[in-house]
C-alpha cells in the first residue's frame, strides 16, 4: 500500500507562493459502467490548496496533488471518531452521572459536539499546518 494519497487536478490558478488545484472527487461507482444508467454516480469539483512557488505552474496545467496517508488519518480521527468520543462521553456523563432524562441527554450530546467542531474550527490554523501538500507536473 502506497505512503501517499493522490489525486491528478488541473491548475486552477497560480499566486506567488500559492496553487489552487481543482481535483474532482468521485463517488465508489465513479468507475462503474452502469453509473449512467442508475444514476447514483455522484462527482464533486474541489479546489486544493497547495503552498508552493506558483510560478512554475500555469492555470490548465494537470498536475497531480498528494498528501501522506497518515495526514489523511489525522483528519478522519478529528472530524469523526473525537467527534464520536465526545457524543457518547457527554452522553453516558448526562445519563450516569447527572440523572437526566434520555431526551435531555441526547440534547446535552448533540451540543457538546457542535462545541468540539467549534474547537476545531477555532484551531482550525494549528490543525492545517500539520496537512502539508505536495504537487507535480504530470
Amino acid at each position: 500500500m502506497s505512503s501517499r494519497i493522490e489525486h491528478s487536478g488541473v491548475v486552477e490558478r497560480a499566486e506567488r507562493d500559492t496553487v489552487y488545484v481543482k481535483i474532482t472527487s468521485r463517488s465508489a461507482c465513479g468507475t462503474c459502467k452502469a453509473r449512467e444508467a442508475c444514476g447514483l454516480a455522484e462527482a464533486q469539483d474541489k479546489i486544493v490548496v497547495v503552498r508552493t512557488a506558483g510560478e512554475k505552474y500555469v492555470p490548465g496545467e494537470r498536475v497531480t496533488v498528494g498528501v501522506r496517508r497518515s495526514a489523511g488519518a489525522v483528519a478522519v480521527i478529528l472530524a469523526y471518531v473525537g467527534a464520536l468520543a465526545v457524543l457518547l462521553a457527554v452522553l453516558v456523563v448526562a445519563i450516569m452521572v447527572a440523572g437526566w432524562s434520555e431526551g435531555r441527554s441526547a440534547l446535552a450530546a448533540l451540543a457538546g459536539v457542535g462545541v468540539y467542531y467549534c474547537a476545531l474550527w477555532l484551531f482550525r490554523h494549528k490543525i492545517e499546518h500539520t496537512i502539508h501538500f505536495s504537487i507535480t507536473k504530470n
